[in-house]
């Protein structure tokens, strides 16, 4: 069984990969101050969760963009799982081709959505991860990616929203029932995600202007969930995408 570690700026997602298939995903705070003791307590209790043990750990790869939390993290495979992980990263095989002025300061968790998206779909295609952060990368026919872009994530805007204004609550993101709404809360809900909905779907229709051909849209990401029904600019919602790639990663490497 493959082991496939997600470490972002919010969660750190685990995915339990057996055949192939994804048998497991599990998510846990991603906080600076774990020790590895602690990351290793979570991986074992996620692993008895879906019926396995430390022993059926075959490899573990791991994807991240927070470098302080690598250090613990990386002990804790070692210490628990005895493997010692494939990072992906410079140096690694991904079969994609990056086009940008500094291929290196493409993110980990960017290359990996990429490859997934390209190995399960199909190029053209363009990657929309709705994390933390919100990102676009479009993916040739070639299998190159060629440009992308990063904004501001949902999550983070709201918590600018209630922090910085003395009245206004925190709320949950969700998709409302209406724009007309009646109350701070739900008005709040719904300016929300209209407002960033309206800013994905002029942010996919620019990518067609200026590329000028047709191209799958692929969404992923925690919060992808809630838009994906909201627009039919959105193709596929694959919560499971970077799973996917990190896998095609994984083989490609171990094939070598």
């Amino acid at each position: 069984m493959l082991v496939a570690v997600d470490i972002g700026n919010t969660n750190i997602v685990i995915g339990f990969l057996d055949g192939g298939d994804i048998v497991g995903t599990y998510r846990v705070t991603t906080k600076a101050n774990h020790t590895s003791d602690e990351y290793g307590l979570f991986l074992t209790q996620f692993l008895r969760m879906s019926g396995f043990t430390p022993d059926d750990v075959d490899d573990v790869i791991v994807c991240s963009v927070v470098p302080k939390v690598m250090h613990s993290f990386r002990a804790s495979i070692v210490k628990f799982l005895g493997v010692d992980p494939m990072i992906v990263g410079p140096g690694v095989r991904t079969g994609i081709n990056i086009r940008i002025d500094d291929p290196r300061s493409l993110g980990a968790d960017m290359l990996a959505d990429s490859v997934g998206a390209y190995e399960v779909y199909g190029g053209p295609v363009l990657v929309a991860d709705f994390g933390t952060a919100t990102t676009f990368d479009y993916v040739d026919a070639k299998g190159t990616i060629t440009c992308g872009i990063i904004t501001t994530g949902i999550r983070s805007g709201a918590a600018a929203l209630w922090g910085e204004t003395a009245q206004l609550p925190e709320v949950e993101i969700t998709k409302p029932t209406s724009i007309l709404a009646t109350n701070t809360r739900t008005a709040m809900q719904a300016g929300l995600y209209y407002a960033f909905l309206g800013g994905v779907e002029r942010t996919i229709q620019q990518f067609r202007d200026e590329i000028g051909e047709p191209f799958k849209v692929i969404a992923t990401g925690g919060l992808g969930r809630v838009f994906k029904d909201g627009t039919d600019m959105i193709d596929v919602y694959d919560p499971d995408l970077i799973f996917k790639g990190m896998a095609a990663i994984y083989r490609r490497n171990v094939a070598h």
